[in-house]
């Protein structure tokens, strides 16, 4: 596909767009392409949006979204869907509760870097029901002071946004990378930092894809439900939203 041609990513410009106005590029069973869309093609540890694209005639549901060879997103379709000609104007809807439960996650484990200065993550993934993030960590401290120092940061309400500087910058500065598993995607020439807290003392900056709340009180109450060894150093750290505990 011309590159000119890739899906616009909405969820860049306003990770709270539920829904968007597009036309069809590309459409198969593997997927479909849009000239835009809010939906989160799956990397970095949070999953592909799902969701529907209706047009005149038909709807489909959206399974997944993944990236396409080219970069573009690809809306894969729920088994046996019909599927939109190229060509037809539609309308793609996330399944917005689930997303917006992904942006919660994804930046408490933002918080748990913050929580923890100095620390490395090694991997990570985020869902919907249950999230996780692994540490370097040879003596980590309880799950208790964890979830009590999570909660103390989202109760203060830190804001967050995000600014983009180049590729040579970010090689000046590799302390910004807090992941050892997950590098940041290079090869557009700039690189997008997420910030909690004030631009002239965040609490966390660093390289970030995916979506994210607007503040951190957005959140809401969160629990670390286990701890566990994945190795000397590796502690595994798993996070549910508060209501999903029991």
């Amino acid at each position: 596909m011309d590159e000119m041609m890739q899906t616009q990513a909405l969820f860049r410009e306003d990770a709270y767009a539920e829904g968007n106005a597009a036309i069809v590029l590309e459409s198969s069973e593997a997927g479909v392409v849009l000239d835009r869309s809010v939906f989160y093609p799956r990397a970095g540890g949070q999953p592909g949006d799902t969701g529907s694209i209706a047009w005149e005639g038909g709807e489909m549901p959206v399974a997944d979204t993944v990236k396409g060879p080219d970069g573009s997103a690809l809306h894969v379709p729920g088994p046996g869907a019909a599927i939109p000609p190229v060509g037809a104007k539609v309308t793609a809807r996330l399944d917005w509760n689930r997303r917006h439960r992904h942006m919660r996650m994804h930046t408490t484990l933002h918080l748990l870097c913050a929580a923890m200065p100095g620390i490395y993550a090694t991997g990570n993934q985020i869902g919907a029901e249950k999230s996780r993030l692994d540490f370097d960590l040879p003596e980590p401290p309880t799950k208790e002071w964890v979830t009590e120092r999570l909660n103390a940061l989202i109760a203060a309400d830190h804001p967050i946004g995000e600014r983009w500087i180049t590729e040579a910058e970010l090689d000046a500065n590799p302390g910004l990378v807090r992941t050892l598993s997950v590098q940041p995607p290079r090869g557009a020439g700039q690189v997008r930092l997420v910030r909690i807290g004030a631009e002239e003392a965040p609490i966390d900056l660093q390289p970030c894809g995916g979506t994210h709340v607007r503040r951190t009180g957005e959140i809401g109450r969160v629990e670390v439900v286990k701890m566990e060894s994945k190795g000397k150093q590796n502690r595994r750290i798993h996070i549910v939203l508060a209501e999903d505990a029991t």
